[in-house]
């Protein structure tokens, strides 16, 4: 089958797109407000994009509380989403009015960043602390603003808990990372195998 993005005549019950970009991390972003009021959201637009310096992205649609939050105050936190954790991950998708403390909601220790002034999941086996460089909305094709908005952060600081640590490495049997699959479907990857690079002839 082929189809068309400005149609999006797929016929299929739902959109495919997510779902073919995949599997995505979890932004599991953690904020603060002006106010003082803490907030913990997962994105599922997310992702590592630069290694030096090191920069992470999320995006959401709509200014939702997390834009809003890094906006205020230039920081946040990502949070490392193990199979462990997704239950309370989940819970803090919940719709709630801005100001309502989701680490509470969702029975997690909200930690205070120690160089940015945004909470981390004190359960999460890694986090890192990140400080917004930049804010904005991205153009279509046709120069249209999306309705997303991206927030760039370059990670200042990072935590990991040694638990996790085997040979040097991470290790993911132990992690059990959780990542987005589209849909409602997500998939665990402790189930890693290893392949080196090819070299030039």
């Amino acid at each position: 089958m082929f189809y068309t993005t400005d149609t999006n005549r797929h016929g299929l019950a739902h959109d495919p797109f997510k779902a073919i970009v995949a599997p995505r991390p979890i932004g599991w972003i953690g904020s603060k407000g002006r106010d003082g009021s803490l907030n913990l959201s997962p994105y599922s637009f997310f992702n590592a994009i630069s290694d030096r310096p090191k920069l992470v992205m999320f995006s959401s649609a709509g200014r939702k509380d997390s834009a809003r939050n890094v906006e205020e105050t230039g920081a946040f936190t990502a949070n490392f989403v193990s199979r462990n954790l997704v239950e309370k991950m989940n819970h803090s998708s919940i719709g709630v009015p801005y100001g309502i403390n989701e680490f509470e909601l969702a029975g997690l220790t909200a930690k205070l960043g120690t160089l940015v002034d945004a909470p981390y999941v004190g359960e999460a086996f890694a986090v890192l602390e990140c400080r917004a460089t930049e804010i904005l909305q991205p153009k279509g094709l046709d120069g249209e603003l999306s309705e997303n908005i991206m927030v760039i952060g370059q990670v200042v600081g990072i935590h990991i808990d040694e638990t996790i640590i085997r040979d040097g490495r991470l290790d993911m049997a132990l992690a059990r990372p959780v990542a987005r699959m589209g849909y409602m479907d997500y998939s665990e990857g402790s189930d890693v195998f290893e392949m080196v690079r090819p070299k030039a002839p």
